[in-house]
């Protein structure tokens, strides 16, 4: 089978979910082919996922020639070039809805062909909406073969949207559990309790609300140590908060880590939060991989009543929710599982399990593989 797969920047090391989406089609003997509509990475790292090295992936990727001043209203004339001398493909699959608009352009113009499939993951369902108008996705939803979002929460948007019901399915972001060991997470012979928390340093990660929560706890329970994997524009004004709040001996600021030395910290961890809020611009979440990650390992999880995650962690079985930008709320239940270690292997037990349930990468593999099996064989999707 001859697969596009339309993404924005590659390759980018906190988007897993493509790169284990596009090794799973290759495995299965796929031919597939990756646009980069909006060129290479701009983040000053030299890091690279494992994927991209172990499959050659950039010697399947294609940038345009030159960035689009308007990358809606110019994608024909800014990326046609990127499909010369192409053969036709059996599946399209746009991940991120405005990649789908865009192809969906080059498809009119008879640029590209094949079945036209479009992800929904976040932004595009969210801020995407507010920046651009509730109707921007209308002639998509009425000339995409297929859509796929990355959980209930963002499919009942777009069906709100307009998206016809039997044109959209859940597919979840999945990970790769055989890669992260489950272990039991007993309180440590020294005493220190260690939490972590993986994300980007932009508003919708609500790393503020974490890193205040963490100068509440510490006062109670000093014996504690918060580690932050990741970076962002907002780096500066976190280190600003930390010294703020006096809290500089308790944090520590890994920066960029690739997966495996991401697994390497939160080995040494017992606890981790995802406090993700709604962005100013809209910005949501859906249940993001690194929680999972997290829980597939064992670690008891804080996250927030927020986009997709309530579909991910069970309140009081796996961890627990909390209101988004709620300091308080998150010190408090952070403070009741340090006072309560022994609930910590039932509970990361319980993540674990759930985890491998709803989002093993191969199961969902498997799954897309199906669903572009059976896209090809009939006109429409049935659902």
């Amino acid at each position: 089978m001859r697969i596009a797969f339309i993404v924005g920047r590659f390759p980018v090391i906190s988007e897993t979910f493509i790169l284990n989406q596009i090794a799973g089609l290759i495995d299965k003997g796929n031919d597939v082919d990756i646009y980069a509509f909006q060129g290479k990475p701009i983040e000053q790292t030299d890091k690279v996922h494992p994927i991209v090295e172990r499959y050659q992936l950039l010697d399947r990727t294609h940038y345009p020639a030159k960035n689009a001043e308007n990358y809606i209203d110019s994608v024909v004339e800014t990326h046609a070039s990127m499909f010369e001398g192409k053969k036709p493909y059996d599946i399209i699959h746009c991940q991120f809805g405005p990649f789908g608009v865009m192809a969906m352009r080059l498809r009119q113009a008879g640029i590209i062909e094949g079945k036209l499939i479009t992800n929904f993951r976040g932004f595009d369902i969210s801020r995407h909406l507010q920046e651009y108008g509730e109707d921007i996705y209308e002639e998509l939803f009425k000339q995409g073969d297929l859509f796929l979002a990355n959980c209930e929460f963002f499919s009942q948007r777009a069906i709100k949207l307009g998206c016809a019901p039997h044109k959209i399915l859940v597919h979840g972001s999945g990970i790769d559990c055989d890669k992260f060991t489950f272990t039991p997470r007993y309180l440590p012979d020294d005493r220190i309790v260690r939490v972590a928390t993986v994300g980007r340093f932009v508003e919708k990660k609500g790393l503020e609300y974490a890193i205040r929560a963490i100068a509440k706890v510490v006062q109670k329970y000093p014996k504690l140590e918060y580690h932050l994997i990741g970076d962002g524009h907002l780096r500066e004004q976190f280190e600003n908060l930390i010294k703020e709040l006096e809290i500089e001996p308790f944090v520590i600021l890994h920066g960029w880590k690739e997966q495996r030395e991401i697994v390497e910290i939160l080995d040494r961890c017992q606890l981790f939060v995802a406090p993700s809020v709604t962005a100013p611009d809209g910005n949501q979440d859906a249940p993001v991989n690194t929680l999972k990650e997290a829980m597939a390992i064992g670690l008891p999880v804080i996250g927030t009543l927020h986009g997709g995650i309530p579909e991910l962690v069970e309140e009081g079985i796996s961890g627990f929710l909390v209101p988004e930008k709620d300091p308080e709320s998150i010190a408090s239940k952070l403070s009741y599982l340090i006072e309560h270690p022994q609930l910590w292997p039932d509970m990361g037990k319980a993540g674990r399990d759930r985890v491998k349930e709803k989002y093993n990468m191969n199961m969902l593999n498997k799954e897309l593989y199906e669903l572009y099996q059976k896209l090809t064989r009939s006109k429409q999707l049935i659902a």
